[in-house]
């Protein structure tokens, strides 16, 4: 029996590090997503509302993240909560139920948006390519959808 606790409390250490690695990626990547257009215009994720939503919720995430690896690695190492009440219990099941649902919702945002703004896009550029007669709008559509 104890070892498979232990093996449980060493799986909660591996995926707390796991999603703050991966959230500290995200923001990153979200951060450093840039491209400018033919015209001189520079597009980031400021520019973007929903964007700025997932960069906070991921920080948010990250910061969770950065708190709660050293209430699980003593956790893991001594095998009992280093604050002994129910207090820490009660907030790592509570917070950990925030930060999901707040993750969630950033991805719901992002995802949406960046569908949204893919299809209006698209379109949007062949409206104008076949009401204008413009051409060579070929590079502008693939720096936005490789932004989105």
């Amino acid at each position: 029996m104890a070892s498979k606790s232990k093996s449980v409390l060493i799986s909660v250490v591996v995926l707390r590090l796991l999603t703050l690695g991966l959230l500290a990626a995200s923001i990153v990547l979200l951060y450093l997503d840039k491209f400018t257009l033919s015209g001189g215009t520079k597009i980031s994720f400021k520019d973007v509302i929903a964007y700025r939503y997932v960069i906070a919720t991921g920080i948010i995430g990250f910061l969770y993240s950065l708190c709660q690896i050293p209430f699980a690695l003593y956790h893991a190492s001594k095998g009992k909560r280093l604050i002994r009440n129910r207090c820490l219990l009660e907030f790592d099941f509570f917070g950990d139920k925030i930060i999901a649902f707040l993750l969630a919702t950033g991805v719901g945002a992002g995802f949406a948006v960046t569908f949204e703004l893919k299809k209006l896009l698209k379109d949007f550029i062949k409206s104008v390519e076949a009401m204008f007669g413009v051409g060579g709008l070929d590079e502008t559509d693939l720096k936005t959808d490789k932004f989105l």
